[in-house]
């Protein structure tokens, strides 16, 4: 038994130093030629274009702030606090990103694409739109502001692409589709954001504050935030539309806030009404402030008459847009430029009227 096992072992060895040597046979393998192939396709080269146009105005953001040693403490330290993405806005260094990326920070740092690392001021912010502009302490000659487009003739199933920097992974290109038009999420103030666009473009912590770009390379909305259980990316990103930031970030630069307008009244909570008047549709007047401009317009807040409670007017459109609470309201009127008018479509005691309401801007 002894001698067959030692037999079969010779053999086996045998058959491995034989088939080993023949592998180790010099020249007996050469590296497969390289299979040409023509220019790539035009689908292939547009993202690919697009994003060596685009990725020198996108940046890398860090964060820091301030915490103490020790709980009893009074020894202060400034330790990372988070990371996100920006975009270049123009050529004097201001660089848009999200609120909540920067949001808490006492300091923050922007890496451009070349690798270079400037220490940024913060310029100001609109926490209800989610959206911040950060300047950058020396100007670099090379900056490229990136080029903006218009969200307003956005179609679903168009193409678009997010660049950024996911988990800290600088200059990250996906690419995807708009999957819809007019979402809404809520901003780090809880007040909803309206109109937003939702993508499929992979988005993940690390993308917000980012571009979202179309076919054309331009801007058309900033990457803000992602639906997801896992908190990574499962194809449902929405962007703040383009033409939102555009009409906020020059108020940012040049007065640090959102100017909005005063109107001049405190609406009532819808729970409230309910329970005063029964179901009513639309935003109700209650306390109007006097010569303010609900009171310049002759609209008429909650009143009373002996005991009995009088209702408000009811504002239930705005230049014929339908508003059915305070948030779509506000954002009806600060879509329109302060000094001009706008029409409120207006329930009072069962009657329906036209009023005018001049905005105004609300008083520092």
């Amino acid at each position: 038994m002894r001698r067959n096992i030692l037999v079969a072992g010779l053999i086996a060895a045998g058959i491995l130093a034989g088939w080993c040597g023949h592998a180790l046979t010099p020249n007996a393998a050469k590296p497969r030629a390289v299979e040409p192939r023509g220019p790539l396709p035009e689908w292939e080269q547009v993202p690919i274009r697009r994003f060596k146009e685009a990725s020198p105005s996108v940046v890398y953001i860090t964060t820091t702030e301030e915490r103490s040693r020790d709980f009893f403490g009074m020894d202060v330290v400034e330790v990372p606090a988070g990371s996100g993405s920006g975009f270049i806005w123009d050529a004097e260094g201001h660089v848009v990103t999200n609120f909540h990326v920067i949001q808490g920070a006492v300091r923050a740092y922007i890496t451009l694409s070349d690798g270079s690392r400037h220490e940024a001021a913060y310029v100001g912010g609109a926490p209800d739109k989610d959206l911040a502009v950060l300047q950058l302490a020396k100007t670099p000659a090379h900056l490229r502001p990136i080029p903006l487009g218009t969200s307003g003739d956005l179609q679903v199933g168009q193409a678009v692409l997010a660049i950024g920097n996911p988990f800290g992974l600088d200059q990250t290109l996906t690419t995807g589709v708009v999957s819809a038009l007019g979402r809404e999420i809520q901003s780090v103030t809880r007040r909803r954001i309206s109109g937003v666009i939702q993508t499929d473009a992979a988005i993940n912590p690390g993308n917000s504050g980012g571009p979202l770009l179309d076919s054309a390379g331009r801007l058309i909305g900033v990457n803000t935030a992602i639906q997801s259980p896992s908190g990574a990316s499962a194809g449902i990103g929405f962007a703040v539309p383009v033409d939102t930031v555009n009409r906020v970030v020059p108020q940012l630069i040049s007065r640090g806030r959102l100017e909005r307008p005063e109107l001049g009244f405190e609406p009532v909570a819808p729970r409230l009404v309910e329970r005063a008047f029964g179901a009513q549709k639309g935003i109700m007047v209650g306390k109007v402030q006097r010569g303010g401009a609900a009171d310049r317009a002759g609209l008429q807040g909650v009143g009373a008459e002996g005991r009995r409670v009088l209702p408000g007017d009811l504002i239930q459109a705005v230049n014929g847009r339908p508003v059915g609470d305070w948030d779509s309201l506000l954002d009806a009127v600060e879509a329109q430029p302060l000094g001009s008018s706008v029409a409120l479509d207006v329930e009072r005691e069962g009657r329906r009227l036209k009023v005018q309401l001049k905005l105004q801007a609300a008083r520092d």
